[in-house]
């Protein structure tokens, strides 16, 4: 009893929510959409303030009697990322393609055959243990054979062309650099979400600050969708589940 009356007052809930927004979608019929107002974001109740990872304090003060700074490693300022929390560009120009086909073939056959013409004389007595007349030289006569044959072909064809600004995270003994950015889109309750991350050489690092993914060791790539498209595009939760647990 106690747990219908619980789903009862989840079911009622998420009914006064859907309801609460289909009035007011139903209020805003023949209205052009309203603009946001300018306001200071980090007055809002929702707002979180951004915690990201940032290196260590340097000391930046010039040396007695020198223009050279501390964290300076060239004369010239050099503006590509070098440090945790600087931000690199990630240019990302994936054209793949890709063609496979296999095929194979297996047949196999076999044959057995044993006769008895003669054990003593005995033989002519075998009809008396089975019960049908027994010729002695045709006891057993097995044959037995199996066909398989299968194909497959695989045709992938991909391209992705996007460029995503990524941050610093970490700097490894060794140097190298762990990256990661994402980023999020919202159009039309439709969100495109692009994340990447992974492990890069200061050297492959371009004077513009930029890197191809190519470039990029461990390289996580994830370039997707979340909304009311990519759901539709889904099959629906009870077909997945039938086709998980059926068997045939």
């Amino acid at each position: 009893m106690n747990k219908i009356l619980k789903y009862g007052v989840i079911l009622l809930a998420s009914s006064t929510l859907a309801a609460c927004g289909a009035s007011e979608r139903i209020s805003n019929i023949g209205k052009a959409p309203e603009m946001t107002k300018i306001s200071n974001p980090t007055t809002q109740r929702e707002y979180q303030p951004v915690s990201l990872p940032m290196p260590s304090p340097k000391n930046t003060m010039p040396q007695k009697n020198s223009l050279w700074a501390a964290d300076r490693t060239t004369f010239f300022k050099d503006q590509r990322a070098s440090d945790i929390g600087d931000i690199i560009t990630v240019v990302i120009e994936i054209d793949d393609e890709a063609e496979l086909e296999n095929e194979t073939s297996r047949s196999r056959s076999s044959n057995e055959e044993a006769a008895l013409p003669s054990a003593l004389g005995y033989e002519d007595a075998l009809d008396r243990v089975l019960p049908e007349a027994v010729d002695p030289t045709s006891l057993i006569d097995f044959g037995a054979g199996s066909n398989h044959s299968g194909e497959g072909s695989v045709e992938r064809e991909e391209e992705v062309s996007v460029q995503l600004a990524a941050i610093v995270t970490q700097i490894l003994p060794n140097g190298n650099m762990v990256i990661h950015g994402s980023q999020e889109v919202l159009v039309n309750f439709e969100k495109r979400i692009l994340q990447i991350d992974g492990v890069i050489r200061p050297e492959d690092i371009s004077v513009r600050n930029t890197i191809s993914y190519e470039q990029i060791a461990e390289a996580r790539i994830v370039y997707g969708g979340e909304g009311q498209i990519t759901d539709v595009q889904q099959p629906r939760y009870g077909q997945q589940l039938y086709d998980v647990i059926f068997p045939f």
